[in-house]
């Protein structure tokens, strides 16, 4: 039977989104200080994950019905009940196999993601963050959020090497590559400029789209001949479809636990929802409460039982226990269209160049986003 979601727009509750990268006050910003502001009001029965989280349970059984309960304290506004978005497979795989599959597909997402730490002595409240990635690429390009990776426009700012990026893998988190950008979505860039110096930015995900490639390695180790991916999805989720959520989720944590103990957070979870930046659009996908919806997640994978990433993480409501919160990724469908209406090229092009074609390639583009970047800081 075919079966039709119902759109719902995102933008109406923009203000309640929070961008989610946490704040790294282990090298405080000049002029900043010396304690980071709280990041976000939580239940104290919020969990405290400050030692390796083992996998937060089974995938879901599959049913007609989810059996995982969540509170949900906010919800966008709904546009048109009629709107035709996305539908639901006709056939589907065996329970068993779907929860193989994702079991399998959260072992590849763990290899591939990311933790990606930016330190700053910039000053003038520019704050260093935490944040994540996936690799989707095997020559070595990473999937990101654009309110991460401006960072990596400000290399330069104030002076030489004032901020610094590393790319951090493993379990703990430790450093491994450094990484150059290769498209930051311009239009991110000049609708939202004072994002790095707010305190708590919000957003509703549209156009927060960045590409790294790793260019070296950041111990001494050469570079691999090939990196461990996840390849990005092209068709679009649908409602109730089981998925695993993986993330460097770091909210709770101290600057020494972010630095020396920060682990993968792993969920098995379900769509809730999803919503249009347009009309027909699957755009973004809601997940619930999970132990991803937390700061220091943005950047993080979104898999589903093919094996291929279907989301990336953008924002969240942070107040209250992880369990009462609403997780939000934009969809692969989505950043692929964004990407080509930006750029006027497909996103599988830029993938198939070497990344030290792409480095060059998008240098211009990165020279004219960081003199913007720049001037908005200056207030000019």
């Amino acid at each position: 039977m075919r079966t039709y979601l119902v759109s719902g727009s995102i933008a109406a509750a923009a203000a309640a989104f929070v961008f989610l990268y946490v704040w790294w006050p282990g090298v405080p910003a000049a002029n900043a200080p010396v304690v980071a502001p709280a990041l976000a009001t939580t239940s104290a029965a919020a969990p405290i994950e400050t030692a390796p989280p083992a996998t937060t349970g089974a995938p879901p059984p599959l049913s007609s019905t989810d059996n995982a309960v969540f509170s949900r304290k906010e919800q966008p506004s709904k546009t048109s009940s009629s709107t035709p978005v996305t539908q639901a497979p006709t056939s589907t795989p065996s329970a068993a196999a779907v929860q193989d599959s994702l079991a399998q597909g959260a072992t590849a997402l763990r290899a591939a993601l990311v933790n990606i730490i930016c330190t700053t002595t910039a000053g003038g409240g520019i704050r260093s963050i935490s944040g994540s990635g996936v690799i989707v690429s095997a020559k070595g390009v990473i999937l990101t959020n654009a309110h991460i990776g401006q960072y990596f426009l400000l290399t330069n700012y104030p002076s030489p090497d004032s901020t610094d990026c590393v790319v951090r893998t493993g379990s703990p988190a430790t450093p491994a590559y450094k990484a150059k950008l290769i498209f930051i979505s311009p239009t991110w860039i000049h609708d939202n400029p004072n994002t790095l110096t707010e305190i708590a930015p919000t957003g509703t995900g549209e156009h927060d789209i960045a590409l790294l490639a790793i260019t070296k390695s950041d111990t001494g180790a050469p570079l691999p001949t090939s990196f461990p991916s996840v390849s990005l999805a092209t068709r679009v989720p649908f409602l109730g479809e089981p998925v695993v959520i993986e993330s460097y989720a770091a909210q709770f944590l101290s600057a020494s636990e972010i630095e020396s103990s920060l682990y993968p957070t792993i969920v098995y979870g379900t769509i809730k929802n999803v919503y249009t930046f347009a009309t027909t659009t699957v755009d973004v996908v809601s997940l619930g409460g999970t132990a991803a919806a937390q700061e220091g997640s943005s950047g993080g994978g979104i898999l589903d039982s093919a094996g291929k990433l279907i989301s990336t993480i953008t924002t969240s409501t942070v107040k209250g226990a992880t369990s009462s919160r609403t997780l939000y990724a934009i969809t692969a469908s989505y950043i692929r269209r964004d990407y080509a209406a930006e750029t006027s090229r497909s996103l599988n092009d830029l993938l198939a160049e070497s990344t030290s074609t792409a480095v060059a390639d998008f240098a211009p583009t990165r020279s004219t986003l960081t003199t913007f970047l720049l001037h908005a800081l200056s207030g000019q």
